[in-house]
């Protein structure tokens, strides 16, 4: 018998570096992120050098709207096949109308202002969740439903006039802090909350338990409808925080302010990783994908390709990501 000494190298040792490597290289977000870094350097081919800085500031500033309705779907989509929610783009019209309308430009009441949002979010949301589980509306439907509901009642209390935010609210959604934007800083603070909830919390596990399989988590013991109740009007909510926001940031809420958000929220979900099969999401990935959404369409406009392009190299995308999801059988 041979007795190997002790500083002899194994034959099949990996280094640290490997490992991480080979580790990250099973994570499907990780993908997300080198697309949108090699969609940054692709766009910095055609603006000069001292535009870098401002491109990625501009990124993080867009991205975020993407990512706090993002991160609401994230959670819908989670739950399993056929829910999503396509109400998003109304509950964000809606609640940035209200809520700046209530305002009036007025900066002592930006609190209150933020509070309606929310509720009004909240509401779209419990209105949701009751069309899916008292009327047993699928979720498609039912959130489509309660879309031109919720743009009907914003186009009657718009009345087609642009609803202008306060100023000091206007200047700290266009401002920033230590050179982050401070919209992104809120995107951060959204992200950080469902980080914890997904990765720490019982609310996280019932939720992927849920996704996975529904009728099991119920017979585990899983409150099942109570975790579609949360999630439903936790995303709403988010939609809400997103109009007022947005409203704020463009200088006024406008009746067309979140129909690009309804592609972009799913689009995020999908390219950031998360398994569309339910049962499976991360935040990580849903920051990548509105990076390099954001990143994919200034490079198309540097290079001089228009809307159309954009849109078919998004669908082309989306359906590439999720072919090779389902080849590779990724998991989060």
């Amino acid at each position: 018998m041979k007795i190997l000494a002790k500083n002899t190298p194994q034959p099949h040792s990996k280094s640290g570096l490997s490992v991480v490597l080979s580790t990250l290289s099973r994570k499907p977000w990780i993908w997300a992120w080198l697309a949108a870094l090699a969609t940054y350097l692709a766009t910095l081919l055609v603006v000069s050098s001292g535009g870098a800085g401002a491109l990625l500031y501009a990124a993080f500033t867009f991205a975020s709207f993407a990512v706090i309705v993002g991160v609401g779907q994230m959670f819908v989509v989670t739950l399993g096949p056929g829910n999503v929610d396509l109400s998003i783009p109304a509950s964000m019209t809606l609640a940035g109308t209200l809520a700046l309308k209530f305002m009036a430009t007025d900066g002592a009441l930006i609190l209150p202002g933020l509070l309606i949002a929310l509720g009004v979010g909240l509401a779209c949301g419990l209105f949701n969740f009751l069309l899916i589980m008292l009327l047993r509306i699928p979720p498609i439907i039912a959130t489509l439903s309660s879309s031109f509901l919720f743009q009907s009642l914003a186009i009657w209390s718009n009345r087609g006039l642009r609803i202008k935010p306060p100023p000091l609210l206007a200047d700290f959604a266009t401002g920033g802090t230590f050179g982050i934007p401070n919209i992104a800083l809120v995107a951060l603070l959204v992200s950080i909350v469902a980080w914890i909830v997904l990765e720490k919390a019982i609310a996280g596990r019932w939720i992927s338990a849920t996704g996975q399989n529904s009728r099991a988590a119920r017979l585990s013991g899983v409150p099942v409808n109570a975790v579609r109740f949360s999630v439903y009007v936790g995303c709403a909510g988010l939609a809400g925080l997103t109009g007022f926001m947005l409203a704020s940031f463009s200088g006024g809420a406008n009746l067309n302010m979140g129909t690009e958000y309804l592609l972009m929220s799913i689009a995020v979900v999908v390219i950031g990783g998360s398994s569309i099969a339910g049962g499976n999401s991360n935040v990580p990935g849903i920051w990548a994908a509105a990076l390099f959404m954001f990143l994919m369409v200034s490079m198309l406009n540097s290079y001089g390709l228009g809307a159309g392009a954009r849109l078919i190299l998004t669908g082309v995308i989306i359906v590439s990501v999720v072919v090779l999801a389902n080849k590779k059988g990724y998991r989060i």
